[in-house]
């Protein structure tokens, strides 16, 4: 890894209480390279032979069984996959593909488990890191379980738009067909959704989305912070 790279690494929170020893340690053999769109870079099954941090950019995490895929979740900077498996020594549960030109640091797993044993605080980081992980699958179970598709839609809808700065207006982060998947319905569905939240106030003009009736939409949806809160 290049030198003027090491600052931007090192202000990762995974990587910011790491004694600079054991930092240096972990930074030998690992490189922070910039991938082109539509690239992959894991195939569920295969050996952990990496963690991987996103920088810029976006990765898909996905899965495939009986000729059928999903995706599964979208990794966004700051942002590792494939924690766990790097912890565990065990074969990738998830492939990952980048979504945009994405810049990726992978550090060799074995290094990973190695300071891991041998420094505090970065073990204590990587726990916090997986505790995040868990309570984020937690939330998507509950989100799935829990709610009918269109509820789902309108929640996604709702939490965009607030991401976005609450204008009212949104531009889907992924395409349709991704986002139909991540919500547990097909493509079909999805425009059957969109269609009936138009009552509630939602314009759909290809990837922008215009939200009319927040108060409506916000009303059907029922967020809750113990399932669309992803931050805590």
């Amino acid at each position: 890894m290049r030198s003027s790279d090491l600052p931007e690494v090192r202000d990762l929170q995974l990587f910011r209480s790491m004694s600079e020893e054991r930092f240096a340690e972990l930074m030998q053999a690992a490189y922070l390279q910039t991938f082109p769109a539509q690239l992959d870079l894991i195939a569920e099954g295969d050996s952990a032979d990496f963690l991987y941090v996103v920088v810029e950019g976006c990765v898909e995490l996905y899965a495939s069984w009986n000729d059928r895929q999903a995706t599964m979740g979208m990794v966004h900077p700051i942002g590792t996959f494939i924690l766990a498996a790097v912890i565990k020594d065990a074969p990738y549960l998830m492939s990952a593909r980048t979504v945009d030109k994405s810049k990726v640091l992978l550090i060799p797993a074995e290094d990973v488990r190695q300071v891991f044993e041998a420094d505090s605080d970065f073990a204590r980081a990587i726990i916090s890191e997986l505790a995040d992980c868990y309570r984020g699958m937690v939330k998507e179970h509950k989100d799935l379980k829990l709610r009918s598709a269109v509820e789902r839609l309108a929640n996604r809808l709702v939490s965009f738009e607030k991401e976005q700065g609450g204008t009212g207006e949104l531009v889907l982060p992924y395409d349709k067909r991704k986002l139909a998947s991540m919500l547990g319905m097909t493509p079909e569905n999805l425009s059957r959704a969109l269609n009936t939240l138009r009552p509630y106030g939602v314009d759909v003009d290809g990837n922008v989305i215009r939200l009319t009736d927040m108060p409506a939409l916000t009303t059907l949806a029922k967020p809750s912070a113990l399932i669309d809160d992803r931050t805590t």
